[in-house]
């Protein structure tokens, strides 16, 4: 059977400046359908976490179309694309972004603050979370006191806090030796067994072999789209 499609980049460019202008970007299409692992790999300056940004409606393209369930982000408010980003997207990135003096409870809890979820809630779907990631038995320690690799667990749950429609990982092993960056891919790989769809944006070949479809940029354009 055939899934929906439930992100598409239609025709998409990004242009940066005026004078010198500087295509990120040039003609993108790319449709990702529901429950789908794909893994966005490229060189640095090919264009890829642009790419990840304008299909995570971070940023709007200078032309063409991206449609989230079908509806072009460029028709949204700014409200309403905070609402999509914070309901129907996971964001994962490299450097971890947590609160260092913080709990990783209290960090993955962030997102449904400002959700204006109550705290008896926040505090329930944190730590069941933390437990799909393997860290029940650390949700009362600060982010200080985690490994690199416990980081990045903590920031997968909170990508997941909120039950997203699409969980963006941007070098998600980037700062992890060995050993944690496969466990990491374990966890994202049995994320998407379990029908989370998965967007990894990379320029290691070994992590972008975890997906499903490989989708290769160079100069802002899309040289391969392969399963």
């Amino acid at each position: 059977m055939k899934r929906r499609i439930v992100l598409e980049a239609r025709r998409v460019w990004k242009v940066y400046g005026t004078k010198v202008q500087v295509k990120a970007l040039q003609g993108i299409d790319l449709p990702i359908s529901e429950g789908e692992f794909i893994a966005i790999i490229g060189p640095s300056g090919s264009g890829k976490s642009t790419l990840m940004h304008i299909l995570g409606c971070l940023e709007l393209p200078t032309q063409g179309e991206v449609a989230i369930e079908d509806v072009n982000i460029a028709e949204l408010s700014q409200a309403e694309l905070a609402e999509i980003r914070g309901k129907k997207i996971g964001f994962v990135f490299q450097q971890f972004n947590l609160l260092p003096r913080t709990t990783a409870q209290k960090n993955v809890e962030l997102p449904l603050v400002f959700q204006g979820i109550g705290r008896r809630e926040r505090h329930k779907r944190a730590a069941e979370v933390l437990e799909k990631v393997g860290l029940g038995d650390r949700l009362n320690h600060t982010s200080s006191q985690l490994s690199g690799g416990e980081q990045q667990r903590v920031a997968i749950a909170r990508a997941l806090v909120s039950n997203p429609t699409i969980i963006f990982a941007d070098e998600p092993t980037g700062n992890l030796d060995t050993k944690s960056s496969m466990e990491i891919m374990a966890i994202l790989r049995k994320l998407n067994d379990e029908g989370k769809t998965l967007v990894v944006v990379t320029h290691d070949s070994d992590i972008a072999n975890w997906a499903d479809r490989i989708v290769s940029l160079q100069d802002g354009r899309i040289m391969e789209n392969e399963t």
